[in-house]
């Protein structure tokens, strides 16, 4: 996911991508403490997305 690909979405739809991602990052916790996944890179891609999601709207708010 893109910064470019963020801005084009509205602040509604960026919160929702929040939580899908939010979402995402706890399964992939679980499934690393459980051992059901050797995946420990997916963790760090979704946490750099979330930090993305955020700047993206804080930058929003802003112009607002």
């Amino acid at each position: 996911m893109k910064a470019v690909e963020l801005r084009k979405k509205s602040v509604e739809d960026l919160g929702k991508e929040l939580i899908e991602l939010r979402r995402s990052q706890f399964n992939a916790k679980i499934q690393l403490t459980m051992q059901q996944s050797n995946k420990t890179d997916q963790i760090a891609k979704i946490k750099k997305d979330i930090a993305r999601v955020k700047l993206v709207m804080s930058e929003k708010v802003k112009a607002k």
